[in-house]
């Protein structure tokens, strides 16, 4: 019987850690009352109708560019963005047929007029001939290197 109140003793102290936490409960602050989570209006979609005056990218790629003595010396074969969004350049294929062995050449958004013909269509106009493309530096797309 000796034992009895020994184990009784123990159960009391290995409980005590437990009782003194009951005691001093955490505050946990109150809550904070918030608005409900919305979108404002710099993330809600906006939708925009086209303009007579826009061009769109997939009318354009493909298009005949044409020099000022109206000689076909190329067309369009993609567009390049800078990192405001704006054209920066006009990647343009040259010589070839049908897609084959063609050169791609890169040419500043500026030096290529684009206007619309009657009907719509658009006119592509460069000061340059098939020449001076086939002469310029081919545009090779990042990740498509040749390698060494």
């Amino acid at each position: 019987m000796t034992l009895r109140p020994l184990l009784c003793a123990l159960t009391l102290l290995a409980g005590a850690p437990a009782v003194a936490q009951e005691q001093a409960p955490k505050q946990e602050p109150a809550p904070i009352p918030a608005q409900p989570a919305t979108m404002n209006d710099d993330l809600r979609a906006k939708f925009v109708a086209q303009a007579p005056e826009d061009v769109v990218a997939s009318k354009l790629i493909g298009t005949t560019i044409r020099n000022g003595a109206n000689d076909s010396i190329g067309s369009v074969a993609d567009i390049v963005f800078d990192d405001k969004r704006a054209v920066k350049s006009y990647v343009v294929s040259v010589g070839g047929f049908l897609g084959l062995n063609a050169k791609y050449v890169a040419i500043a958004s500026e030096t290529l007029k684009l206007t619309r013909k009657d009907g719509g269509a658009l006119d592509a106009v460069i000061d340059t001939d098939k020449d001076q493309l086939r002469a310029a530096p081919e545009y090779v797309y990042l990740g498509s290197e040749p390698k060494k």
